[in-house]
């Protein structure tokens, strides 16, 4: 019998299993380096050791259930609210939440993300809107779940002395302040004064002693001035040691020419590779080089995304559910209908001019809710 892909549900298993053993591989390299580059901080490098230790077993509790049928992507997405404190020119949260939904409560938040660690999640990245509206909340289910890796992508603003402090209690919480470049490209997108506020944030982490980076919206207009090595040895001395780079996708209508082609996406996976001989410090793409895994990793893949009212979908840029948590589990959600007819779908789903293949198909995406 043959599925969408075109491969028989053997040969679509095998092929599946392939990648998701070279994403797994992936996942825990990227664990050692970061413990390399850790190794000088005995405190950072016992409680990073403990959380790589994890992975590998988290890697083979998915294999378990990947045995039984079901696919658990070794790293999720919660957007724990659509609140934020600035008004980004091109965000994608303010474009899609325009009349949001009740946040997930507290409780619910804790039950997802213990049943997420009990499937095998290695990653749970929290992100927004601004994710520190929530603090004590992130703060609690970190302590709860010492094993989960929690990057926490943020504006930075509500970062101060007091917070940087109760960060440090956390060591499994990565901060990753949003810089667009140097104080002209920052502030031109976040507000006159964001870069220095941010600098100001970084200060008081690495004051504390944290683990922290930086993520940066990569356009067509910026990819040369955050590639550079003037801009990373910058960041670095601001105590940055992790960088991320997020492509571009456009969103909000009219901002198609920001951006990447497929040759700046070529240069942007270059740079990054020189850049990680160059510097001591890590350099995650999203996507990141989607080609050596098939095509697209959202739908659970490799990785899904969680909205701050609980719907479970394919993607931060890709809106669509089926499944809500106030009334499925995770395990249910995982496995729905939708979700499975894209990720048969995943060699189709590639975008060659940047962006992100599910937003540019969004209209194919959401006929898949409703086919049988």
């Amino acid at each position: 019998m043959k599925t969408l892909s075109g491969l028989t549900g053997t040969e679509d298993r095998h092929a599946g299993s392939e990648y998701r053993r070279l994403f797994d591989t992936t996942i825990a390299d990227t664990f050692q380096q970061a413990l390399r580059i850790i190794h000088s901080s005995p405190d950072l490098l016992l409680h990073g050791t403990k959380i790589a230790w994890h992975q590998k077993k988290a890697a083979d509790t998915r294999q378990e259930f990947e045995q039984q049928g079901l696919f658990v992507p070794p790293v999720m997405i919660i957007s724990i609210t659509s609140r934020c404190n600035l008004a980004c020119a091109g965000c994608y949260m303010k474009q899609q939440r325009l009349n949001p939904a009740p946040e997930m409560s507290p409780d619910l938040l804790c039950s997802v993300i213990a049943e997420a660690a009990d499937l095998g999640v290695s990653v749970i990245v929290i992100a927004g809107g601004e994710p520190l509206l929530r603090k004590d909340e992130i703060l609690s289910v970190a302590w709860s779940f010492p094993q989960i890796l929690f990057p926490l992508f943020t504006n930075g603003l509500m970062i101060d002395k007091d917070s940087a402090r109760e960060i440090a209690t956390q060591k499994n919480i990565v901060p990753l302040i949003s810089f667009e470049g140097f104080r002209h490209d920052t502030d031109s997108r976040r507000g006159s004064g964001v870069y220095e506020r941010l600098l100001s944030s970084c200060s008081v982490l690495k004051k504390n002693g944290i683990f922290f980076g930086c993520s940066i919206t990569v356009t067509h207009a910026n990819i040369a001035r955050v590639t550079d090595e003037g801009f990373i040895q910058g960041m670095m001395e601001a105590g940055a040691r992790v960088f991320t780079f997020v492509e571009y996708v456009p969103i909000e209508p009219g901002t198609g020419d920001l951006v990447l082609t497929h040759d700046q996406q070529k240069v942007l996976h270059t740079r990054m590779s020189a850049l990680e001989k160059q510097f001591p410090a890590l350099f995650i793409g999203f996507p990141g080089d989607e080609e050596q895994f098939g095509g697209c990793l959202a739908a659970g893949r490799g990785f899904i995304h969680i909205s701050s009212s609980g719907n479970v979908e394919p993607c931060p840029a890709a809106p669509f559910s089926d499944a809500n948590l106030t009334s499925v589990s995770l395990r249910d959600a995982l496995q729905s209908s939708f979700l499975d007819k894209i990720r048969r779908h995943h060699d189709l789903l590639t975008e060659k001019n940047g962006g992100c293949a599910l937003w540019t198909n969004r209209e194919w995406v959401h006929t898949l809710m409703t086919e049988p």
